[in-house]
């Protein structure tokens, strides 16, 4: 394992029980993220990429296998535990938004901040940072339907980001976008990323937004397929791609 390795998954397996059927979401997954890596999944529907997420994040236990994130291990810890370790280090963007429809946008960023006791002056001063920081500092007092769908998304962004996580998890962040919002949202979310260092695990059915990311990992059937690194800064735009599976399901 890496030095800077953040997150470590070993042979993580998850079958869902439908009845008398078993469903194998993931089939023996094996992955190393390190920290600071800006990482999409990939794959069409049913490939097990959401499920994937879910494991990673502590939303769902895994069948078998380790998922060890800063040095814990994911499939040891209690619900209170996994709570408690999702409110220090994750940070989630979401698909639909799920912002509070009677909020304001410094409410709805300001809120994952009152679950530490925060007093509300600094939960509001850390909330009206980020909105600044994702270019919301005129709509800070706009409620959810008087904003756009790309707007509402940096809403999401700064909520994501004002506990200031190790690690965000994206699930579809643009799904509900145009193409051209979708990529000025995405062009925030690296922007941001990068320049605070934090590691990003996105999934995406969509090839463009998967190319954001340094790292691109393709997933079929439960199992990963292919991992390529892309060219990150400084480099050519006509340097090869690497990949880094070769042979990966025979392994």
């Amino acid at each position: 394992m890496q030095e800077n390795t953040l997150i470590d998954m070993r042979n993580v397996k998850k079958v869902y029980h439908v009845g008398s059927v078993d469903v194998h979401a993931l089939r023996g997954v094996d992955l190393q993220i390190a920290s600071g890596d800006i990482c999409s999944i990939i794959g069409r529907s049913g490939s097990g990429k959401s499920t994937m997420l879910n494991v990673l994040a502590g939303l769902e236990k895994v069948s078998s296998g380790e998922i060890i994130i800063a040095g814990k291990h994911l499939e040891r810890m209690t619900q209170g535990e996994l709570i408690m370790f999702r409110q220090k280090r994750v940070g989630f963007i979401f698909q639909s938004f799920n912002l509070m429809p009677y909020y304001t946008a410094l409410e709805n960023v300001a809120l994952p901040l009152s679950f530490s006791g925060m007093p509300l002056a600094q939960r509001n001063k850390r909330a009206k940072r980020m909105l600044d920081l994702v270019g919301l500092k005129t709509h800070m007092n706009h409620k959810p339907g008087e904003m756009s769908g790309g707007q509402q998304q940096r809403v999401g962004i700064a909520r994501a980001l004002v506990t200031d996580p190790q690690i965000v998890f994206a699930d579809e962040p643009t799904g509900n976008l145009d193409s051209s919002t979708s990529d000025e949202v995405m062009h925030v979310i690296i922007n941001i990323l990068r320049e605070q260092k934090k590691t990003l695990v996105m999934v995406t059915h969509d090839q463009h937004i998967a190319e954001f990311g340094d790292k691109i990992i393709h997933l079929l059937d439960g199992r990963i397929t292919d991992i390529v690194i892309n060219a990150k800064e400084g480099t050519t735009q006509n340097e090869p791609r690497v990949r880094e599976t070769e042979g990966i399901l025979n392994a």
